[in-house]
């Protein structure tokens, strides 16, 4: 029996959104739950976009966080396809895009992020594509099937994961790929250039043409159709379809216009939260791609856009608004498949917060577990090829002890017994 007296609602219906609704009941709360989604699809897991369901490897089904009838068993009252358009701190009440007010006790949002959109001319003709929702997905999926029937050209914006991901998926169906991108090498921000050119050796095997060190200017067209792209050094690529992958921005609309303390864009933007994911408003709390948390094990504030931030930090947001005594601190995790290539990376390594890097492993054959240190500190971990060493290498992290570098690159000594 739901107790009407008490309502919690979450806007965002993606996975943060929907893992915290099932935590709320299995933690016993027995108010109403509402979880609300602009989206007509039920809540869905992001990675396989890019991934198994763009490869053709995985069923549409095969997304969905939970079976569609679970909502009703576990009384969440889930609205689909509708905008939350307004959010009332004072009378604690959200408004719908149909006009549609409800009261909430606690607040959780889970708004997710959006992608960037190109700044050109020409974005407005008929195949431009962004990947983010799985409507994007599903009509990328029939795109790649066509050209490379046809021995079509796709040129990608960015060489960030989405893009190489996409570049993947359009090589296994035999299409035509040009990665533009204005930094040196792809993933340069993230992996740094000792690593990102690993991932440009990969994709140069497989087929894919890189332009680094330019922008898009132009997407030119015939007909309404894309014919070609233009960059910012002169040059000129013939494409009959453009991805647009340059990154995804915070949704905080709703937050900024209700008067929600946000995060500075040079520490990633987002709602700003505490550890234990609360905002401004002690009523109204935020997790996944949209918060921006302080993180009691890294220092300082971090906003993460990877799966394994919504799947944790829902439940953590859920269990908060409960009034239990929790914090996130989880290690930042992310993985990504790439043709023969799988990699799982664990931490944080900003540009400039690291002095050393090195590897276990031989990195020619792709095989290898490389490491970001500072001052003999190890602050990230990214295996490639090699498995079940995630535990451990979070476990370096955590412990923020100085470690023997030339036994952290000698793959003969056991990784566990640095934290011996």
């Amino acid at each position: 029996m739901v107790d009407a007296d008490h309502t919690f609602v979450i806007v965002g219906a993606g996975l943060a959104g929907a893992k915290a609704a099932e935590t709320l009941r299995s933690e016993g709360f027995t108010g109403r739950v509402i979880l609300i989604g602009d989206e007509r699809d039920h809540p869905y897991e992001r990675p396989a976009l890019s991934k198994g369901f763009l490869l053709g490897n995985e069923e549409r089904d095969s997304v969905f966080v939970h079976p569609a009838a679970w909502y009703a068993e576990h009384d969440v009252e889930l609205h689909l396809g509708q905008p939350v358009t307004g959010l009332d701190r004072a009378a604690r009440r959200i408004t719908l895009g149909d006009g549609t007010s409800i009261p909430y006790d606690r607040l959780l949002l889970t708004t997710g992020a959006e992608p960037r959109r190109l700044d050109i001319p020409g974005t407005d003709l008929v195949g431009v594509h962004h990947l983010r929702r799985l409507a994007h997905a599903e009509r990328l999926k029939n795109v790649l099937t066509s050209l490379g029937r046809e021995n079509g050209h796709l040129v990608i914006a960015g060489a960030g994961w989405i893009g190489l991901e996409v570049a993947a998926a359009a090589r296994g169906y035999g299409v035509e790929v040009t990665v533009v991108e204005p930094q040196p090498c792809p993933l340069h921000s993230v992996l740094g250039p000792e690593l990102g050119e690993v991932f440009a050796d990969l994709h140069r095997e497989h087929g894919v043409r890189f332009h680094f060190g330019a922008r898009l200017t132009e997407i030119t067209g015939q007909d309404g159709m894309v014919m070609s792209v233009l960059t910012d050094d002169g040059e000129e690529h013939p494409a009959h379809q453009v991805l647009a992958a340059i990154g995804a921005a915070p949704r905080t609309a709703l937050a900024e216009a209700a008067g929600l303390v946000l995060a500075d864009r040079a520490a990633g933007g987002g709602i700003a939260v505490d550890a234990s994911l609360r905002t401004s408003d002690p009523d109204v709390f935020a997790a996944g791609d949209v918060a921006n948390a302080e993180h009691p094990l890294l220092g300082g504030r971090l906003r993460v856009e990877h799966w394994a931030n919504a799947l944790n930090s829902g439940p953590v947001a859920a269990r908060a608004m409960l009034g239990k005594d929790v914090l996130y601190d989880r290690v930042p995790y992310f993985f990504t498949d790439q043709y023969d290539l799988g990699m799982e990376f664990s931490g944080h390594a900003a540009p400039g917060t690291y002095d050393q890097v090195l590897a276990r492993g031989d990195m020619g054959k792709r095989q290898f577990i490389a490491f970001w240190l500072r001052e003999g500190r190890v602050l990230a971990g990214m295996n490639v090829n090699v498995w079940d060493v995630t535990d451990t290498v979070q476990k370096l992290i955590r412990s923020g002890r100085r470690v023997d570098t030339d036994a952290l690159a000698d793959p003969t000594v056991p990784l566990a017994s640095l934290l011996e």
